[in-house]
């Protein structure tokens, strides 16, 4: 949105070659709009009041607006504004790839379609997708429109306007800019540039497209507000989380075919790189835009195909579903990787990271739960689940020494063990958290197809070819998956942890302070992190993260192990003292697992994760862009461990924690359809349905009591 002031003919104004007087910076999170107010003192002495407000509409998905307003404070004279369009813009918000190719737009042409109106359209580099842009600017007075002299300067990636008019002394004037963008990818179009131009002169004013924009987050508002009346600083951070999780993840992604970039849409790491992270950010929408869930569920399924490709070119069946996946699906991980400590590029296995596929499996089944959306459960759901465990049937093997199956040659979500130390294999044995979840995959999927109805299960097993022996397979590995111990009853990592080295953590914090990220201090000193026992984040203990410990401890005992609460502290505090933290999740996960043994410790942990982008606690990487898994996990971690959200047998429970820093505590929820508002009174659980025209109905539990509440109704459960 390029915009520049120039008075009386001089240079444009910049902050480089004006004396600042005052200056204020702010973000309205309630409605995502950028405000800025300055007063500066030209070199002439000329001294004046610039104004602005921008944002992109939450109302139109191909609108944007800008909004000067210049006062003349101790001057009279002329002034031009110059209004651009530029498609010569180069990616370089990353420090470390810069080296790297920045630049990622073909120009095409710009054109002038009426007086107050340029355009441009643009190609990209690689996949050629045409983008679009039409500015409309005007100046507006006391009286209305004024009339101004507008010059032009085109080139093919460039184009601007001049707009000249004379400004007395006291007197403020509005410049409007608004934008409308198209991409070739976008529906009912003929082409982006004729729609950007046709949309852009159909536009109101700045005011009118201000009024939709906030009405439309006012609604969204609605539906995700949490409320903690107690503590001003947590209820900020929660709503600055979800402004952002909101913005990647709105109303208009349910009808792209986008997935969930872990760096959301504000930052150029991982080049947009879609991960694991909605693993953390699903459940926080599944309870209030589950539309938008389903939406980014239909990209995985999209690429399908791709994962199939993936796990046959492997050497597996069933679909595997890539670590790093962008635009058509196929493994986007990078093989060398720059540690910035060295300055040398390393090799890269995490693309091993086959857990990727467990978290797919994993949220389109909590989808389902949160939703009852049988639809997409009896066509695109259940396809992808059987695909997925099918993907770890193949990978697991027999071992007929411990008559248990086995997985080797993955990565868990640690990811500072690659491989063994001094092998030249990539990949580890048994990494417990992986073989947990094929377990409970496994058993899932087993029950699924009993649970489809016998014409959608004849039709599906016919057209992906499922047979009777593969589903065989999965119950036996439900009952038979292999998990490592460790001698005094902590869940091993992975199999041979135990024969790894310990790590002097004080001396390396004594010498280096952050060492969030040792894998690249150890690298930097010539040194293999996987010989040392150390994580970077929550791993094994991840798992008492994503189950409860009675869902836990019926994996555990179908598998013939004991589980007993004390495995939960035992594993937890071994594992706490050998993580680094070196990604923000980790935060989220400990502070979810605390809060079943340790409500100070979690809360701490919970302040942790909620300051961490705002407060760039990893030291830069926030202005690489946010971290949508932390974000969306805080909001999640509320609901899911301080509230105690569980969904068994169709009925949504709480079992609320004692947490005094939430007294009060009031958010909505959709679950299975219907909104309902809980709200954290003194000794109760009050949860109220909206009105509902279809007059549905939920059946929510708080400990033993258990009741159904129908549209327009409320219901106070005591604790």
């Amino acid at each position: 949105l390029v915009l520049k002031l120039r008075i009386g003919g001089d240079e444009p104004i910049t902050l480089k070659n004006v004396e600042l007087l005052s200056y204020r910076h702010e973000v309205d999170f309630r409605n995502a709009t950028v405000i800025r107010r300055l007063r500066f003192r030209d070199r002439r002495g000329r001294e004046t009041t610039l104004s602005s407000k921008r944002f992109v509409s939450m109302a139109d998905m191909h609108q944007a607006a800008l909004k000067w307003t210049i006062t003349a404070e101790n001057w009279s004279g002329p002034v031009e504004v110059i209004s651009a369009l530029d498609a010569r813009v180069i990616n370089q918000g990353v420090a470390r790839y810069r080296e790297l190719e920045g630049r990622h737009l073909h120009p095409v042409e710009s054109r002038t379609p009426c007086p107050d109106t340029i355009s441009l359209i643009a190609q990209t580099r690689q996949s050629r997708i045409y983008v679009a842009e039409a500015v409309r600017t005007r100046v507006y007075g006391d009286t209305g429109e004024l009339d101004v002299r507008r010059g032009l300067y085109r080139m093919e990636d460039y184009a601007h306007q001049t707009l000249g008019f004379d400004l007395q002394q006291g007197q403020s004037i509005h410049v409007e800019k608004l934008v409308s963008f198209y991409t070739s990818h976008d529906q009912a179009i003929n082409e982006p540039l004729a729609n950007a131009e046709k949309a852009v002169g159909r536009f109101g004013t700045f005011d009118e497209a201000f009024d939709r924009h906030q009405h439309a987050w006012d609604e969204l508002w609605d539906d995700c507000d949490i409320l903690v009346p107690n503590d001003d600083r947590v209820q900020f951070l929660l709503r600055f989380h979800a402004s952002h999780v909101l913005q990647t993840c709105s109303p208009h992604t349910a009808d792209l075919d986008v997935g969930v970039p872990a760096r959301g849409l504000n930052g150029e790491a991982y080049r947009g790189h879609i991960f694991w992270d909605e693993l953390y950010v699903y459940p926080f929408l599944n309870f209030r835009l589950p539309k938008i869930t389903r939406g980014l569920l239909m990209y995985r399924y999209r690429r399908l195909d791709e994962a199939r490709t993936l796990a046959h070119e492997a050497g597996y069946r069933g679909a595997m579903y890539p670590w790093q996946s962008g635009s058509d699906g196929k493994e986007e991980t990078q093989i060398v990787h720059l540690n910035p400590r060295s300055g040398l590029w390393e090799p890269d296995l995490s693309q091993n990271q086959r857990h990727v596929s467990a978290a797919i499996f994993y949220n389109i089944w909590h989808y389902i739960q949160a939703t009852g959306d049988t639809d997409f459960l009896l066509g695109q759901g259940a396809e992808m689940m059987m695909e997925i465990a099918r993907f770890w049937s193949s990978l697991a093997h027999f071992n007929p020494q411990r008559d248990r199956y086995e997985i080797h040659g993955v990565m868990g979500p640690d990811e500072f063990h690659e491989k063994y130390p001094d092998s030249d294999e990539p990949g580890l044995h048994n990494n417990a958290y992986t073989n947990v979840m094929v377990a409970w995959i496994s058993d899932v999927a087993g029950k699924l197809l009993d649970m489809l109805p016998e014409r959608r299960r004849r039709s599906l097993c016919e057209r992906i070819d499922i047979s009777d022996q593969e589903v065989e397979t999965w119950k036996l590995m439900s009952h038979k998956m292999y998990v490592p111990f460790h001698a005094d009853g902590v869940i091993s990592q992975f199999e041979g942890w135990e024969n790894l080295e310990e790590l002097d953590w004080d001396a390396y914090r004594q010498e280096y302070g952050n060492i969030q990220r040792l894998d690249r201090i150890l690298r930097a000193e010539g040194k293999e992190p996987d010989r040392y026992k150390l994580s970077k984040q929550a791993d094994t203990v991840l798992l008492f993260y994503l189950f409860r410990q009675d869902e836990l401890k019926q994996i555990f005992e179908r598998l013939g192990y004991s589980y007993t609460p004390e495995i939960l502290r035992k594993t937890v505090a071994y594992y706490d003292a050998r993580t680094s933290h070196g990604s923000t999740l980790s935060f989220v996960a400990y502070a979810g697992i605390f809060s079943e043994t340790d409500l100070t410790t979690s809360w701490e942990r919970y302040m942790v994760a909620l300051e961490s982008d705002v407060g760039d606690v990893q030291g830069g990487t926030t202005a690489e862009g946010i971290h949508m898994g932390v974000m969306s996990g805080t909001l999640d971690l509320v609901q899911r461990s301080y509230v105690g959200e569980v969904i068994r047998d169709g009925v949504l429970y709480f079992n609320p924690k004692a947490m005094g820093h939430l007294r009060g505590l009031t958010f909505p929820m959709r679950f299975r359809g219907l909104l309902i508002k809980v709200t954290f009174e003194d000794g109760r659980v009050r949860v109220s349905a909206e009105v509902d025209s279809l007059n549905r109905s939920v059946k929510v539990g708080v400990g033993d009591q258990v009741r159904e509440i129908r549209s327009g109704e409320s219901y106070a459960f005591d604790l």
